[in-house]
């Protein structure tokens, strides 16, 4: 499950299709850790020997001897033939993307990975964008994958572009939170019991404070009753589309959701998506408005002090460390669950009816 990581699309074009076999073939130098796993997973190799459409991202060699280094418990991973082949699924995309189609727009294609791994209607996503000219993908815990050689076709009109990462299979939303530094939300959420109910939960919404957000009222936890703060955090979760009593605005690069800025957008869990927020949302103060030029935006809490320590983090204890990757706020994409850009859209259409 923490298998994943990008790829940076490198020039290198086929003019002609061929056959997948062919491919691995010819690029066994940069290619042969992928050959051979597919080799223990034959159900997988049927479904791409007759596949139509699709694109493979393939982890080079040298992407697997990272990700080895980093994590040496993947080796045994890759022996269990069920997660392996959920690691392989979720780098094929539904639909033949060539690298021309990556854009600084963000698109969220569906991946082959689905229940058990996966909560996500038709398939968990992947994000694909160009970024300083770069194709990138980011997968769970918004790591970041770069294409080194990108559009070697196939038959089938298929697809290949070789990565420099393994992509990270998501996790559900309360380890997502534990391994980026969200510490103080999977605490809360703990605390109240919400845990499980929010990981079974399917094409979720998570608006996530961080945690300096919660430092910033840390003064009014102790009071707290366990109903009140569930009431607090269930304003943070929308199911499916829906925005319910939420603003969305953009002010120039800068997203907000009533008064809480989008720190960091668009993490893929495996049951949807979440954006972090600068702010804890109060829903007894739906109106609260950002203010823009400000560097740290006002609590939505009146009378609050910050603390030092961050609250609701004793016995919340990371199983990894992943630091998510940043980039810029340009929307767009259709996820499951809402994007950025699907949110802002949304979120004119709550301005513009004066909620």
């Amino acid at each position: 499950m923490y298998l994943a990581y990008l790829i940076p699309l490198g020039l290198a074009t086929f003019a002609s299709a061929q056959s997948l076999t062919t491919i691995l073939t010819e690029n066994n130098t940069t290619l042969s850790t992928l050959t051979s796993l597919l080799a223990l997973v034959p159900d997988v190799v049927q479904t791409l020997s007759t596949a139509q459409n699709v694109t493979i991202l393939a982890p080079s060699d040298a992407a697997f001897a990272k990700l080895l280094s980093r994590n040496p418990r993947s080796a045994e991973l890759m022996r269990n033939r069920q997660a392996l082949a959920g690691v392989l699924q979720y780098h094929v995309l539904t639909g033949k993307l060539l690298s021309t189609e990556f854009s600084t727009t963000p698109k969220f294609p569906s991946t082959l990975l689905s229940t058990p791994f996966a909560n996500v209607t038709g398939g968990q996503k992947v994000q694909l964008a160009l970024v300083n000219e770069t194709a990138r993908v980011f997968s769970g815990y918004k790591q970041m994958a770069s294409v080194v050689t990108a559009d070697l076709e196939f038959d089938g009109n298929n697809a290949l572009h070789i990565l420099d990462t393994v992509l990270t299979v998501p996790a559900n939303p309360l380890q997502t939170a534990i391994n980026t530094n969200l510490t103080s939300l999977a605490g809360a959420l703990t605390t109240v019991r919400l845990t499980d109910g929010l990981n079974a939960l399917t094409d979720v919404t998570i608006l996530a404070p961080s945690n300096e957000a919660f430092r910033a009222i840390g003064s009014a936890v102790g009071s707290l009753s366990n109903s009140d703060l569930a009431n607090i955090l269930g304003y943070h979760v929308l199911p499916g589309r829906v925005l319910g009593d939420l603003t969305v605005r953009r002010d120039g690069s800068q997203v907000f959701v009533n008064s809480a800025r989008v720190v960091l957008g668009d993490v893929i869990t495996g049951n949807g998506v979440v954006h972090v927020l600068d702010n804890v949302l109060n829903p007894s103060n739906t109106t609260a408005t950002p203010d823009p030029a400000a560097a740290t935006q006002a609590p939505a809490f009146a009378g609050v002090q910050a603390v030092v320590e961050a609250p609701f983090t004793s016995g919340i204890v990371p199983t990894a460390t992943f630091v998510p990757a940043t980039v810029p706020l340009n929307g767009g994409g259709v996820l499951a669950a809402v994007p950025t850009g699907v949110m802002l859209a949304a979120g004119a259409a709550v301005l513009a009816a004066g909620i």
